[in-house]
């Protein structure tokens, strides 16, 4: 399931980003990469134990913790603090790679279900970039307005296109959902965006009211089912 989220970051957050990431201690990116995906990857990034990373990161993390879109899409568990990345004109791309499976954070582990590009640059202001995504459904080319997140399963095959003019800033984090399978969690997905679509319905038919309690139910019990401690 590849779910685009539009319009996360408000005009004013995006602009207070983007001014801290100027100030950023960029290094190289391959230290947060795994043996096969380091071949392929060049590109920037901060240090995910600089304070402004970590500051940085709060924020999005803060944000995406009230978002109701993100939280239907993904059920999280558990969410593994964004890392900053910066591509340059000429030199930066991420081959085809897959997610490690496995993140150390925090003394333990968490199981990298979804991942997100969260995007910082106006995609006017740069060429190439593009995140690439092998998808069920066939190749996807993603490069959404600065402010936007994509959500997609680990498990797919994604780069980023070579960037030819400009750069692209971007955060990127894992999610370990509560239900770790992509099909169901395309089913809660769908329901509950159903759920409430039929709310905001009943709010003037009230002959809906017992058919919204009972998809809800539904719900509620599908997760029981399917959720993971």
């Amino acid at each position: 399931m590849l779910i685009e989220i539009p319009a996360v970051l408000e005009p004013e957050t995006l602009r207070h980003l983007r001014a801290r990431l100027a100030e950023a201690a960029w290094g190289d990116g391959t230290a947060t990469a795994g043996h096969q995906s380091a071949k392929a990857k060049h590109n920037l990034q901060i240090d995910a134990r600089d304070p402004l990373a970590k500051e940085l990161g709060e924020t999005v993390l803060g944000i995406l913790g009230r978002h109701p879109l993100f939280l239907s899409a993904a059920l999280p568990q558990r969410v593994f603090p964004p890392l900053f990345a910066r591509y340059r004109a000429g030199t930066d791309w991420f081959g085809d790679h897959v997610d490690n499976a496995i993140r150390y954070w925090q003394g333990g582990t968490l199981r990298t279900d979804l991942s997100s590009t969260l995007f910082l640059s106006d995609p006017e202001s740069y060429d190439g970039g593009e995140l690439t995504i092998q998808d069920s459904f066939g190749p996807r080319s993603v490069k959404l307005p600065a402010g936007s997140l994509v959500l997609y399963p680990s498990s797919s095959l994604h780069g980023v296109t070579p960037v030819s003019r400009g750069e692209r800033l971007a955060a990127v984090f894992w999610t370990q959902s509560l239900v770790r399978d992509d099909g169901q969690r395309r089913i809660l997905f769908e329901l509950d965006q159903e759920i409430q679509a039929l709310q905001r319905d009943a709010a003037s038919q009230d002959a809906l009211a017992p058919r919204v309690l009972a998809l809800t139910n539904i719900y509620h019990n599908l997760v029981r089912r399917w959720a993971t401690p």
